[in-house]
C-alpha cells in the first residue's frame, strides 16, 4: 500500500515508520525543511527507543522517504494519515485544530482517484465531519472517505505498541474506506491484534475516553497514597492487593507527583470542553484535572518539609526532568512545577536528565545542569528524584552520602526500598510510605 504521513512529530514519525517496517510506501511530509533536512541524515527530532535504527533502515531499504512537497506525495495514495499537532487552545482549554483543518485543505486540492484521508491525531468528537466538510469545498469532485484511526502510542515504548497493539481502532461506515484500513494493517493479523471496527465518532471518543480513564486511576491512588501516609499504610501494598483484581488491573497504580506528558493533559481539557459544549458533564474528570494541577506543586512543598521547612539559600540536586523515562518530553512534567516551587521558595538547583536537559532548558531557567547524578549531589542539601530513569534505580548511596552536605533523600516515585535507605544513613521521604 502507498500511505502518506502528513506531520513528522512523535505520531507522524513513529506511525510512519512502522507502516514501512510492515512493507509498505511511506512518505513522510513536513514543512519543516530543516526538519526534514535532519531526518534525511538519519537524526531524529525526538528521542525515542530504537527510532533511529527502524528509520535508517527502512530509508536504506527504499520504504521510506521524507518530503516537504504535500502535492507529489498525496498524489496516487491509497491513503493519506494527518498526524499533525493538536494542543490545547490558549484562552479556552479546546483542542486546537487549525493544523488539522489546515492539512486537510492542502490534501483535499491534490486528491488524485480514491484516497483514505486517516484523523491519527488525537481530536474531539466531530472533527472527521468537519474534514470531511473541508475535503469537499476545496475539492467537490474529490473521490475519498474519512475514517478516524486514533493511536495509542506510549512514550517510550512506542515501536512495540505500534507493532503490538492492545487494539486498533478504526472509525468508519464505508465499505471502501474499511477495505484499504483492513489492508494498511493486514500485517497484524499475525499477532492476533483486535482490530476494532466502529463509528467514525465513538473512534474520537474512544481515545479521549481511554487517556481519561488511565489518568483517573494515576490521580485515584495518588490520593490514596496520602491517605496512606495519614493512617500508616504503605500504598505499595494497597495498589498491588487491588491491582490483583481482574477487574482493576494494576498498570496505573504507581503513586508519584502527577501525570505529565503531551496526552494525558491536553486530552483530559479537551475532553472536558467537548462535554461542556455537549452539556454532558464529566464531574470525575473535573476532578481529575483539579487534583492532578494541585499534586505537582505539593510535591514541591514536600520536598520543602522533608528540608525542615525552610530551603532559601539552599541547594537542591533534581534527578529526572521528563514526565517520564525514556523520552526527552518536558511537556507538563510535573518536574517544572516542583522545582519552580523549591525556587520560588529561595532553593538553587542542580539538575541532571539522561535526555531532558535540552528541551529543560527551553522550560526551566537558573538551573545548573550536570553532567551525571553524582555531579548533581555535590554539595546539595537534599536528594529527589522526580523521574524513575533506570540508571537512578541502583544509587551508590554511599558516594551519595559523602557528596552531599545532608543525608536526605526525596523519593517521588518511591522506586527505593525504606529499609535500604535508612540503612545508609539517609533520612527518607517517600510518597504513601
Amino acid at each position: 500500500m502507498k500511505i502518506t504521513m502528513v506531520g513528522t512529530g512523535y505520531v507522524g514519525l513513529v506511525s510512519g515508520a512502522c507502516f514501512a517496517d510492515f512493507g509498505h510506501d511511506v512518505k513522510c511530509v513536513d514543512k519543516d525543511q530543516n526538519k526534514i533536512d535532519l531526518l534525511l541524515q538519519h537524526v531524529m527530532p525526538i528521542f525515542e527507543p530504537g527510532l533511529e535504527d527502524l528509520v535508517a533502515r527502512n530509508m536504506a531499504a527504499g520504504r521510506l522517504s521524507f518530503t516537504t512537497d504535500l502535492s507529489d506525495a498525496v498524489r496516487g495514495a491509497d491513503a493519506v494519515f494527518i498526524a499533525v499537532g493538536t494542543p490545547s487552545r490558549r484562552g479556552d482549554g479546546h483542542a486546537d485544530l487549525s493544523y488539522v483543518h489546515t492539512a486537510a485543505a492542502e490534501i483535499g486540492r491534490v486528491l488524485d482517484g480514491f484516497t483514505v484521508i486517516v484523523d491519527k491525531s488525537t481530536v474531539p468528537v466531530g472533527t472527521g465531519d468537519e474534514v470531511e466538510r473541508i475535503i469537499r469545498e476545496v475539492n467537490p469532485d474529490a473521490d475519498f472517505g474519512v475514517v478516524s484511526n486514533p493511536e495509542f502510542l506510549r512514550e517510550g515504548a512506542a515501536i512495540d505498541d505500534f507493532k503490538r497493539p492492545d487494539r486498533v481502532v478504526i472509525g468508519s461506515d464505508d465499505p471502501r474506506s474499511l477495505s484499504v484500513m483492513r489492508d494498511i494493517y493486514r500485517p497484524l493479523y499475525i499477532n492476533r491484534s483486535p482490530i476494532i471496527e466502529m463509528s467514525r465518532r465513538a473512534a474520537e471518543l474512544t481515545k479521549y475516553a481511554g487517556n481519561a480513564f488511565l489518568a483517573t486511576k494515576i490521580t485515584f491512588i495518588n490520593e490514596i497514597a496520602d491517605l496512606c501516609e495519614k493512617v500508616g499504610a504503605d500504598v505499595q501494598d494497597v495498589a498491588r492487593g487491588i491491582g490483583l483484581d481482574g477487574r482493576i488491573g494494576s498498570k496505573f497504580l504507581h503513586a508519584g507527583p502527577g501525570y505529565g506528558g503531551s496526552c494525558f493533559p491536553k486530552d483530559t481539557l479537551a475532553l472536558l470542553k467537548t462535554a461542556q459544549d455537549y452539556e454532558a458533564p464529566q464531574r470525575i474528570i473535573e476532578a481529575v484535572v483539579a487534583v492532578n494541577d494541585t499534586r505537582k506543586r505539593a510535591m514541591g512543598r514536600k520536598v520543602i518539609t522533608a528540608m525542615g521547612g525552610d530551603v532559601r539559600g539552599r541547594t537542591v540536586a533534581v534527578l529526572g526532568l521528563t514526565f517520564k523515562p525514556n523520552t526527552d518530553d518536558m511537556r507538563d512534567s510535573p518536574a517544572i512545577a516542583v522545582v519552580q516551587t523549591l525556587q520560588d521558595a529561595g532553593a538553587t538547583i542542580r539538575a541532571f536528565d539522561p535526555e531532558g536537559q535540552e528541551q529543560a532548558r527551553k522550560m526551566l531557567e537558573n538551573i545548573e545542569y550536570c553532567e551525571d547524578a553524582y555531579d548533581a549531589m555535590k554539595g546539595a542539601d537534599a536528594l529527589v528524584i522526580i523521574t524513575e530513569w533506570d540508571v537512578f534505580r541502583a544509587l551508590d548511596l554511599k558516594r551519595a552520602k559523602e557528596l552531599l552536605s545532608q543525608p536526605v533523600l526525596v523519593d517521588l516515585r518511591n522506586i527505593y526500598p525504606r529499609e535500604q535507605v535508612e540503612a545508609a544513613g539517609f533520612t527518607y521521604t517517600a510518597v504513601g510510605r
